[in-house]
């Protein structure tokens, strides 16, 4: 079993509206997949006057997953297709072990290598 921590970073200038849209949107579709368990990070207590979680709560999730069978690479696709599908300067970390890679809009071919070398760094670690 693997758990990674998915944090999204959402572009500054999105309303909080949109910013829990997305990550709802995100969960949902992580939920989709073969994984076995989503749970929301705890960030505190909300600030003073706010209506619902701060925002490191409502950006951040631990998503535990079968170590094989390649859902890591399946849930590095759900992001990698959810980046590309919003003209938005969003990010979106994953931390395992304490390896990070922070996945932005960019071309093809750079997330392409960048996540390939991450996929195979945590794969060969656990099989």
């Amino acid at each position: 079993m693997v758990d990674a921590l998915v944090m999204l970073l959402p572009d500054p200038d999105v309303d909080e509206e949109e910013r829990e849209r997305l990550m709802r949107r995100l969960r949902g579709e992580l939920a989709e997949l073969d994984v076995e368990e989503i749970v929301p990070v705890a960030g505190g207590p909300a600030p003073a006057g706010s209506k619902g979680l701060d925002p490191v709560t409502l950006g951040a999730i631990v998503v535990a997953m079968s170590a094989s069978g390649g859902v890591f690479a399946s849930v590095i696709g759900v992001v990698k297709d959810l980046l590309e599908r919003h003209s938005a300067r969003h990010r979106i970390s994953i931390t395992i072990d304490g390896d990070t890679i922070e996945l932005e809009r960019a071309t093809v071919e750079q997330q392409s290598e960048l996540v390939g070398a991450y996929i195979s760094r945590h794969s060969a670690a656990k099989t």
